[in-house]
């Protein structure tokens, strides 16, 4: 056992070259940063994968930023949408460079109307672009993955067929609504087992995947980053968003990835549904049950919405690692008391999990 890398497991002491620190379970440190004994907790939700292509990165963005708009929080929103990642022309199905985008909802239902309606406002009217159904593709490379690792482990016969996502999978329609666009002039066609719509519009043609496969996802897991002044925080959120931006299967819906007006259920105020979480605001400390640190002046949110806990769980311990530092005195959470989500994501073990395997 090296010297620099000890760990006890009854004890859950660890010491290690990379500056993580745990003297007992309930006080965490990486670098100078505290790291709170708390919990995230998110929420399930439905959620689909769309790929965007067109001709030129520029035209890509602009895609990207007007189907992705006013897509932060369900709590006003339709949907919570986001860039996941950039694709090359080997990684697209029309061989043009496109981009992952993830969409979250409350139910199918809901999701489909919200897809549809930005998909058909902000997608068609985009200059060259195309749109197909990136859920089911990413189904399919998994199954694939498996199929392929099942079949070296037993030496079968690599000339069988690659499985094909299950036929029961849910779907919503996508060029099939946004097919009647067309007056009558769009064109079906079928390559490959699947379905698109060529709809005439001014540039040519606007090729859209019928429907998009739908699965069960989770949204709502976060950090909280307490630091010594705005800008110091900032910079540390913006750190920890382009860390998380390096990531399949994540994505963070609010502006910048980053949140400012972190929000509780409720409010004095009937009509409101959500409020400013003033426990967390700086400037009330001294007039509320403040949670901000005494060292703290600012707080920064980041929310990470993604395809299951485990992808959610390593966006956040990869977001943390990189935000800690000098300046950043707390890292924490925000939860309802476990009372409303029921994905829990409990900083620390989040964090400690991924030593005990590199101890391994």
């Amino acid at each position: 056992m090296e010297e620099n890398n000890i760990v006890s497991r009854e004890s859950k002491i660890f010491v290690s070259s990379s500056s993580l620190k745990i003297s007992s379970i309930r006080h965490l440190k990486i670098e100078n940063t505290i790291i709170e004994d708390t919990f995230a907790e998110g929420f399930g939700m439905r959620y689909t994968r769309l790929i965007l292509t067109a001709a030129t990165r520029r035209w890509l963005d602009a895609g990207v930023r007007e189907f992705s708009g006013y897509g932060s929080s369900v709590i006003q929103c339709d949907a919570e949408v986001g860039l996941e990642n950039y694709l090359t022309p080997e990684q697209t199905y029309d061989g043009r460079i496109g981009a992952s985008i993830l969409a979250f909802g409350f139910s199918t239902d809901a999701l489909a109307k919200a897809v549809a309606k930005r998909a058909g406002q902000c997608l068609m009217t985009c200059a060259t672009s195309a749109v197909f159904d990136g859920y089911t593709q990413a189904r399919y490379a998994e199954e694939e993955k498996a199929a392929q690792t099942k079949a070296a482990q037993t030496n079968a016969d690599q000339t069988n067929p690659a499985p094909t996502p299950t036929q029961s999978q849910k779907r919503i329609p996508l060029g099939s609504h946004l097919r009647f666009f067309g007056d009558g002039y769009q064109k079906s066609k079928l390559l490959r087992g699947r379905r698109f719509w060529r709809v005439p519009v001014m540039d040519g043609e606007f090729f859209c995947e019928d429907s998009i496969g739908v699965g069960k996802g989770v949204a709502g897991g976060n950090f909280l980053i307490q630091s010594v002044d705005q800008m110091t925080g900032l910079s540390a959120a913006e750190k920890a968003v382009d860390a998380i931006a390096e990531l399949a299967g994540v994505m963070t819906p609010f502006p910048g990835g980053v949140v400012r007006s972190g929000s509780k259920v409720g409010s004095k105020y009937k009509a409101m549904v959500a409020s400013t979480s003033h426990q967390f605001c700086p400037t009330l400390r001294g007039r509320v049950d403040s949670l901000v640190h005494p060292d703290a002046q600012c707080v920064y949110e980041i929310v990470i919405d993604g395809v299951d806990f485990a992808h959610v769980a390593e966006a956040i311990r990869i977001g943390i690692h990189a935000a800690v530092g000098e300046g950043i005195v707390s890292i924490g959470a925000g939860n309802y008391g476990g009372k409303l989500g029921k994905h829990h994501f409990k900083l620390h073990q989040v964090l400690d999990a991924a030593n005990e395997e590199e101890a391994n």
